[in-house]
């Protein structure tokens, strides 16, 4: 047999694809609606990386209280890096939408375009990665951390008791993964 080439497909998945075969299951509302969503996370990709590199070129946005134009001229206010990269090991790394390190002040800042509402701890994560990665006793430092969502800025600032639990259980955690894949490959 002879099959057809799809070479322009290749490692791409569709959304009615068989490896995703939850689909099967729906009704005409629900796959729409996941469609939606599915929509929805495109396009804050797409909005990630327009902020981004926004940043990346110090493109100031119109001065508005619009989620993106907040987040986007603040990061360049306070001339933070975008999506940089945290990593401890290669089960607790994660990517920070923008950060800066700077006179003592660590600064993560965080974009959501979706409606799910966003949750600190996962900023908090950062910078309990970035205090292991750098080697930055978290109790000599302020943290400000900023989630921009729905047109609006919460805003954090963790104590070393917040972070530094955080940061032991990153340490805890991966090595109990370490002796688990020691294990597997063993058996």
């Amino acid at each position: 047999m002879n099959f057809n080439k799809h070479s322009n497909l290749e490692g791409q998945h569709a959304f009615l694809g068989a490896s995703k075969y939850h689909w099967i299951n729906y009704d005409k509302e629900k796959l729409v609606d996941i469609y939606n969503a599915f929509l929805a996370a495109q396009r804050g990709t797409e909005l990630h990386e327009f902020a981004a590199k926004c940043i990346k070129l110090r493109q100031k946005l119109p001065k508005s209280q619009k989620t993106l134009n907040m987040y986007v001229n603040d990061a360049i206010g306070f001339r933070m890096q975008p999506e940089q990269i945290l990593y401890y090991s290669e089960y607790c790394f994660g990517t920070a939408d923008a950060i800066c390190f700077r006179n003592n002040v660590l600064r993560i800042h965080d974009y959501k375009s979706g409606a799910v509402k966003a949750h600190i701890e996962q900023l908090r994560i950062y910078a309990a990665l970035f205090c292991i990665e750098y080697s930055v006793n978290p109790a000599n430092i302020e943290i400000e951390l900023r989630i921009y969502q729905s047109d609006d800025i919460t805003i954090d600032n963790p104590t070393v008791e917040d972070i530094v639990p955080i940061m032991d259980k990153i340490i805890s955690f991966d090595k109990v993964l370490r002796r688990q894949a020691m294990l597997e490959e063993k058996s």
